[in-house]
């Protein structure tokens, strides 16, 4: 009878241990839900639904790189993009902006270099560094996406009636500003010197 009770207690004292868990889970999701809750609702006193926004951008985002890329992933691409924005830059710089390790960044540029697009050379001022740059045939496949990417949203752009067209063309210096465009913010790299 001892054993038996002492089962019964261990048995409840696991089944209490469970339901105290699932309580403390269902309360976190509770306090998620209040906090996305408050997070829409504070988006809402701004007079823009951050939410509805986001995914547009992250939509229309996802439909511009659906085309030809020259055969570069989005990693490469990116790197491509930002070598080709700052000029020559130290490879600890460029995996520092592309927010990425320093070897998975070599794996990148050893790509990129292979192919013609990029060009690494000793930095002049430390012997330890490299220095990597666009080449012509780099700049001509940055320029050929930029210009598909261009020709895709202006034919989606044509689908929206004018006055859309025109709120979108209102928002720019916003969306600019927002992603790190507008004029006299500093750019996403550092050039090396």
């Amino acid at each position: 009878m001892i054993g038996t009770a002492a089962t019964m207690t261990a048995d409840d004292t696991s089944a209490r241990t469970a339901a105290d868990r699932a309580n403390a889970a269902t309360e976190a999701n509770h306090a998620t839900d209040a906090a996305d809750v408050s997070g829409v609702l504070a988006a809402s006193e701004l007079g823009i639904d951050a939410a509805r926004l986001r995914a547009a951008v992250l939509r229309l985002a996802r439909r511009l790189r659906k085309h030809e890329l020259a055969g570069l992933t989005p990693s490469q691409l990116s790197t491509l993009s930002s070598v080709g924005q700052c000029g020559p830059i130290r490879l600890g710089d460029l995996a520092a902006a592309e927010r990425i390790a320093p070897s998975t960044l070599t794996r990148l540029v050893n790509v990129l270099e292979e192919r013609g697009y990029l060009l690494r050379q000793p930095a002049p001022d430390d012997a330890r560094a490299y220095l990597v740059t666009v080449t012509e045939a780099g700049r001509d496949v940055l320029e050929r996406i930029r210009a598909e990417a261009t020709s895709l949203l202006t034919d989606i752009l044509l689908t929206l009636p004018g006055d859309q067209r025109a709120a979108l063309d209102a928002a720019l210096p916003a969306l600019e500003e927002l992603a790190g465009l507008a004029p006299g913010q500093p750019k996403r790299v550092r050039k090396a010197e």
